[in-house]
Formats: structure tokens, C-alpha cells, sequence
């Protein structure tokens, strides 16, 4: 993934999809954190994000559980 971030022209977007646990431990190690902090970021909620961003010493969590909906979006299965 930082390989990718890396190849972004300036102010570029790198879109990351996955399931929460796995976006929770990249965030955790992209921040530098330690392993048994990485419960402290809290899951995401389905169809949200999270936005990180590079500061002067690495990489910043700038918004997480973004986007949640105000009401459930149910299909139209029966």
C-alpha cells in the first residue's frame, strides 16, 4: 500500500478497500502504534472510512467511522 501512496501526484487520493479488522491494524501500523492499541481506534460501521494523511513526522488519522448513515439501508430481498 505505501508503495502505492508513494507513486500518488501531490494532494492524490489512494482508495483502500477491506473489512474493518484489517483497515484497524493498517491504521495501527501506519501511525506507529503498538499492537494492544490498536483496539483504542474502535471498529468501523459498515460503509464508512477512515482518512489518513502524511504530517511532518508520518502518517496522521485525520477522520475514522466516517460517513455513517442516518437510518439503516435495508435491500429490497424479502
Amino acid at each position: 500500500m505505501l508503495g502505492h501512496a508513494d507513486k500518488l501526484p501531490e494532494n492524490g487520493t489512494l482508495v483502500v478497500v477491506s473489512h474493518g479488522g484489517t483497515i484497524r491494524t493498517t491504521i495501527g501500523r501506519l501511525l506507529g502504534l503498538e499492537a494492544h492499541h490498536w483496539e483504542g481506534l474502535g471498529g468501523l460501521s459498515n460503509c464508512c472510512w477512515s482518512v489518513l494523511g502524511e504530517g511532518a513526522r508520518g502518517w496522521r488519522l485525520l477522520e475514522h467511522n466516517a460517513g455513517t448513515l442516518p437510518e439503516p439501508v435495508l435491500g429490497d430481498d424479502t
